[in-house]
């Protein structure tokens, strides 16, 4: 038989290797397999915490007679419910950008479909980047729609600088996407995962400033609140809707942009050892 494939192209030799650079396709594959994974059940996992951050907006500012109240940042009054806006669309796209991303290796760790992840022509990098390419744009989602959501109920939530909306936005999901997928390749079972959810980021993500001015805390409480990378997160993401802040935005954004290069590098290097993954 001739080695000549039916369209008169060369098959190349065993073990030389076809895509030398990046699997655009490949990346792209995976890429909508996590999006359309959420999306199919969206009523849960985009609705369901668009409600729930519109409720914790109801309570505060009409439950606990907030309507009426005013924040001072940076000597600038503000509506309560202007104030704590922000801080809750960008809490609820952290919290799903986790969810999203501690999911994907861990259910297939547990069903035993890992392999899907192990066996097709990717590089550790093209997996990460779907991974967190997938959790981001459930953030965002989750964002878009919680973003509407307090819009229709009155709250006046239009931004006065797009840019920091959306870089704070970016780097805060991508922040909790790396940590997700940190989570996944450690943990053993749903109890792990959660117990991280429940322990670290739901903690550091209500104690972050969403509620309140850290400026008006004791000066220990405010030092404690500046080692918390989640308070740039959202102070940097208010700046973008009110054009004030809790702290410099550039130290924020450095801040947060470092963490994230540096859990992209343990990321990266856990999943190429293929720990707690390939054993």
């Amino acid at each position: 038989m001739s080695s000549q494939p039916e369209f008169g192209q060369q098959l190349p030799e065993p073990g030389v290797p076809v895509i030398r650079n990046v699997n655009w396709g490949g990346l792209r594959t995976l890429y909508i397999k996590e999006v359309r994974r959420f999306f199919k059940v969206q009523l849960q996992t985009v609705w369901a915490p668009a409600v729930t951050t519109l409720l914790f907006l109801v309570i505060f500012t009409v439950a606990l007679g907030g309507g009426g109240r005013m924040v001072t940042l940076q000597h600038r009054e503000i509506h309560f419910a202007e104030f704590i806006a922000p801080g809750l669309i960008v809490m609820g796209m952290l919290q799903n950008a986790f969810a999203n991303a501690s999911f994907s290796l861990l259910v297939g760790k547990i069903q035993g479909t890992i392999v899907d992840y192990l066996m097709p022509p990717l590089s550790t990098t093209e997996v990460l980047a779907a991974l967190c390419g997938g959790a981001v744009t459930r953030a965002f989602c989750v964002g878009g729609t919680v973003w509407l959501a307090m819009a229709i109920w009155g709250v006046n939530v239009w931004p006065q600088h797009l840019w920091a909306v959306l870089w704070f936005g970016f780097l805060g999901s991508l922040f909790l996407s790396l940590m997700g997928v940190l989570t996944s390749i450690w943990a053993e079972k749903f109890d792990h995962a959660a117990a991280v959810t429940n322990f670290v980021v739901a903690p550091l993500a209500l104690l972050s400033g969403t509620f309140y001015s850290v400026e008006r805390l004791a000066p220990t409480f405010q030092a404690i609140s500046h080692a918390n990378p989640f308070f740039y997160i959202i102070s940097g993401f208010r700046y973008g809707f009110l054009g004030v802040a809790d702290s410099p935005i550039l130290v924020g954004s450095l801040v947060i942009l470092g963490l994230d290069v540096l859990l992209g590098f343990v990321c990266y290097a856990l999943l190429r050892r293929g720990w707690k993954i390939k054993n």
